[in-house]
């Protein structure tokens, strides 16, 4: 594609005439769809200020984004959903507020702030963008990272916002030096990089790994990347100098050439091996730091550990094995509080220290050819080794990047996410069945639900063998009824944890005003409660129950936007995320049967503030709410109007600003009510007499009326005689006067609430407990689909938002609850800190599942361990609780420190995700009458 010249009208004189906003806008769009069809790496993309940005974007006239804010996040918004309107064209670029220090210096030397979220703080421009966009505003500082490939399995782009920062240390003098670099670079070109930084030859130069101050493994010149070799953000790399004729002799020398010391070089190992497996080769230094002995004999290989131990004893199942911590490397909570839990699950301790190589699946293209498994039973092992040092997982956080990309780098996570993925990773690695057989999935047909649930279990287990599989994966029965035709569809799918809604989150509490249609009453807010993902039928249901609609009734929605009705909400399957929280919707009682009625809007306006606007269709000055009411069959004349308006406002009407002969009751319904209904007028009756206002001598209570189009502006004054056609909108204009703004109370008009005050503008109010049995329960609802979850019924042959069921069916040895805390809008992301009431012991869910099995399975559960998570989305912390597998004592597991915690401490607002382990035989008994529960490793 190829991009015509900008046509720029601004050149290198500041004060040239601005550019053409629309001009920009296409401009920018083409350059950035060129840019992404052509991604590869080494591709520069700039970082850009938001808030410039969106300076820009208004100017252009284009939506600012969908960025999420924190329910504690303070900043400003549109209302009316991003779209803002234009503004003046924005200054300078400025990027200040991204980098520390100056911005004289050249982009290498420039640090972004490590905190900063994209589409928060920054945004990511293609080069040639950055290029038109310095081009026409100037300023910078121009901050260039590169586009780098990430992943194995997952192979995805992303741009490398923070490069790696490495502390390099010269031995000759104890000289600091930061090196910024990419972490795809080559150990080659670190080598070049700090060669060429402080004038040395390459084949002189010995570069350590230096990971806490000890050091770990000599890098050698090689093709390896920075994140092969598990090089951490921050840490330190020593450099020393050879002797001559001596590759690595060890001796430290200062600038000047003379020896300092003597350090024996520490041998590098560049394989893995399990004993009596296969050989892994992985390019760092690693062992197991331990003595253990497998059935053939063979010993593991023994390093320097790199997580800081010098000697660690044999691994025993007791013996103090199990409390050590694991080190922070940047924001690697999330991760250290999922690892802790995981390496604490009895089944997989026992796996991970017997000798489980002719397991390992290096075929499968869904893994990682065992590299993650061995990392994680190579991590698992120092854990369970006899000592109390932390470890730093280096090289499990660089094999988890490979296979989930999205974890690579320094950001906090969610710890169930990284569960997820890394069960996932496990499974496939450890995978029995090297070639999955293609297996044609068949419907129920009327079978028994036992036989097609052990159907479903055994082509999943044909495909899906793994320890994994075997401790951890359930099953659920799921059934679809269509909407439309009612068809029922069953199916049984496997599960590796139950994410479970907290009640709060799964309703959800919707204010809407009701307005009556025949001016039988004041208009009045309802708040009900419908299910956060149900429709507009569940919330017409709601709000008939709540204001006693009629069985002759029925309830038009509409949403009301700068005093229009901006639409009608008439689909009964429309999703209620259509509708926001800061939405004015409202609802008008209406008769049940609309077919041929006209429609009549009334919306109104100040006269005195507008008159001088009425000649030039203006509508700047609209106020209130509009009334909207259906007029009977037959036709209408602009003569009929007049009467029906003064009919609507008379609950607004200020009896005591006018004289009683003002007002009287007119029998005039001489073709009589109609379902309840005038037939002449369409409006509820509810006897024979209806309510009039008399017009006075002096006119005073005579409205001005005016024919509108839908946007409000006046098309024609109302003339008597016109003909109205039947089935169609009439749109009116009522103009109020300051002397019937004294007649009327319009206030009732003006004060129209949101659906619901979000967290801005609301205090957060404390929250009751509930317990995991309401969760669990809220789960396991009937409710329908989301709006971008759709069903495709093969009877209709389309997509539809059918209703869901869930139920269990077979329940795994390690059952693990998460608690979905977090909650996700266009503009706001929450947290809610409710406290959820677990069980420690005697979870018991034999009423939830629907099947017993063959044999019969114990439901009785025990909670083993906790992900605990604490503070809001923007700066929270990951912690873990934890019992030994000998023994009932808990322990919480906070990065590198870890102390004894009781068991009355455990059960808090932060927990996120719990572990549960199924009781079993002698134990189950135990439990049942209170008594103690030893829960030993099966030897």
């Amino acid at each position: 594609m190829t991009i015509p010249d900008s046509g720029c009208f601004m050149d290198n004189d500041t004060s040239c005439l601005p550019c053409i906003p629309e001009e920009e806008k296409r401009i920018v769009r083409e350059l950035t769809e060129v840019a992404e069809s052509n991604l590869k790496e080494g591709n520069l993309y700039y970082v850009l200020t938001n808030k410039w940005f969106m300076d820009w974007q208004r100017y252009t006239g284009q939506d600012t984004g969908d960025y999420l804010l924190d329910e504690h996040s303070t900043g400003s918004q549109s209302s009316n959903g991003g779209l803002l309107e234009a503004s003046y064209r924005p200054g300078q670029i400025d990027n200040a507020d991204l980098v520390l220090g100056g911005s004289d210096a050249g982009w290498d030397d420039l640090e972004i702030h490590r905190t900063l979220e994209e589409g928060r703080d920054y945004v990511l421009v293609p080069q040639e963008v950055w290029k038109k966009l310095h081009d026409w505003y100037k300023g910078g500082p121009a901050l260039p990272r590169k586009l780098i490939s990430q992943g194995v399995v997952h192979k995805n782009f992303s741009v490398e916002v923070y490069p790696l920062t490495l502390q390099l240390i010269d031995s000759r003098d104890d000289k600091n030096f930061v090196i910024r670099i990419s972490k795809k670079a080559s150990i080659r070109e670190l080598y070049n990089r700090v060669c060429t930084l402080l004038e040395l030859d390459l084949g002189k130069v010995n570069i350590w790994d230096y990971f806490n101050g000890r050091k770990h493994s000599l890098l050698s010149v090689s093709d390896q990347t920075l994140e092969e070799a598990s090089l951490q953000m921050d840490q330190k790399i020593l450099l020393e100098m050879q002797r001559d004729g001596f590759h690595s002799s060890g001796f430290r020398m200062d600038s000047t050439g003379n020896e300092l010391a003597l350090v024996p070089i520490e041998p590098s190992r560049s394989s893995v091996t399990i004993a009596g497996g296969p050989t892994v080769s992985n390019g760092y230094s690693t062992g197991y730091g331990s003595n253990i002995t497998h059935g053939n004999g063979l010993n593991s290989p023994q390093t320097d550990a790199e997580d800081g131990y010098d000697h660690l004893s044999t691994m025993t199942k007791g013996g103090g094995g199990g409390l050590a911590g694991l080190q922070n490397l940047g924001n690697t909570c999330f991760m250290n509080s999922a690892l802790q839990c995981l390496v604490h699950t009895p089944p997989l301790v026992e796996y991970f220290l017997q000798d489980y190589s002719e397991e390992i699946n290096k075929q499968n293209p869904l893994g990682l050819h065992g590299e993650l498994a061995i990392a994680f039973g190579e991590l698992l092992r120092k854990l369970w080794s006899s000592g109390r040092q932390p470890i730093a997982p280096r090289a499990f956080k660089g094999k988890l990047a490979r296979f989930a990309p999205q974890f690579s780098g320094y950001n906090q996570h969610d710890s169930q996410e990284l569960l997820a993925f890394l069960l996932d990773g496990l499974h496939e690695d450890l995978n029995r069945v090297k070639n999955k057989p293609y297996i044609e999935a068949k419907d129920a047909n009327g079978r028994p639900d036992e036989e097609v649930a052990n159907e479903c279990w055994e082509n999943h287990k044909a495909r899906n063998d793994s320890v994994i599989v075997d401790v951890c994966q359930g099953q659920y029965k799921s059934t679809l009824v269509c909407p439309n035709c009612s068809k029922v569809s069953v199916t049984f799918d496997p599960f590796m944890y139950l994410s479970l809604p907290l009640p709060s989150m799964v309703s959800r509490a919707m204010t809407i005003t009701v307005f009556y249609g025949d001016g039988r009453g004041l208009p009045m807010p309802y708040t009900v409660s419908v299910l956060k993902h149900g429709c507009l039928k569940d919330l017409l249901q709601a709000l008939s129950t709540g204001c006693c609609l009629k069985s002759d009734e029925s309830l038009l929605l509409a949403e009301v936007y700068d005093h229009r009705i901006f639409r009608y909400l008439e689909n009964p399957f429309e999703p209620l995320s259509t509708i926001k929280d800061d939405e004015r919707i409202v609802a008008y009682r209406v008769p049940k049967r609309q077919e041929g009625l006209t429609r009549l809007e009334i919306i109104h306006r100040n006269k005195e503030k507008c008159m001088s606007d009425i000649s030039n269709g203006v509508d700047s000055k609209l106020l209130g709410t509009p009334l909207v009411t259906c007029l009977a069959e037959g036709p209408l004349t602009g003569a009929d109007i007049q009467p029906l308006v003064h009919l609507m406002l008379v609950p607004l009407l200020r009896t005591s600003a006018l004289p009683s002969n003002q007002v009287h009751t007119s029998k005039k319904n001489a073709s009589g009510p109609v379902n309840g209904y005038n037939s002449q007028t369409g409006l509820k009756d509810e006897s024979t007499d209806s309510m009039e206002l008399e017009q006075t001598s002096n006119g005073e209570s005579s409205f001005h009326l005016s024919l509108t189009d839908d946007k409000g502006l006046i098309r024609s004054p109302i003339d008597s005689d016109f003909v109205f056609r039947q089935g169609q909108i009439v749109r009116v204009l009522l103009e109020w006067s300051d002397r019937e703004r004294e007649l009327y109370d319009v206030s009732y008009l003006e004060d129209l609430p949101e659906v619901y005050k979000t967290g801005f503008t609301v205090k957060k109010t404390r929250q009751e407990a509930i317990s995991l049995f309401s969760c669990l329960e809220a789960f396991l609802k009937e409710e329908p689909l989301g709006p971008d979850d759709m069903w495709y019924c093969p009877t209709c042959k389309e997509h539809r938002q059918a209703t869901k069921k869930l139920d269990l069916w077979r329940l795994p040895e390690i059952l693990v609850f998460h608690l979905k805390r977090f909650s996700y809008s266009r503009y706001l992301k929450n947290k809610l800190d409710t406290f959820v009431n677990f069980p420690i012991r005697n979870l018991d869910l034999s009423k939830y599942v629907r099947s017993m099995g063959a044999p019969p399975q114990s439901h009785l559960y025990e909670l083993y361990a906790i992900s605990n998570h604490y503070g809001g989305l923007g700066g929270g912390h990951y912690s873990a609780y934890a019992k030994l597998i000998e023994g009932d004592r808990w322990y919480h597991f906070d990065d590198s420190h870890v102390s004894p915690v009781s068991k009355d401490e455990i059960k808090t607002s932060a927990a996120y995700v719990l572990f549960y382990r199924r009781v079993k035989g002698e134990q189950e008994k135990a439990v049942a009458v209170g008594e103690p529960s030893n829960i030993r490793m099966p030897s």
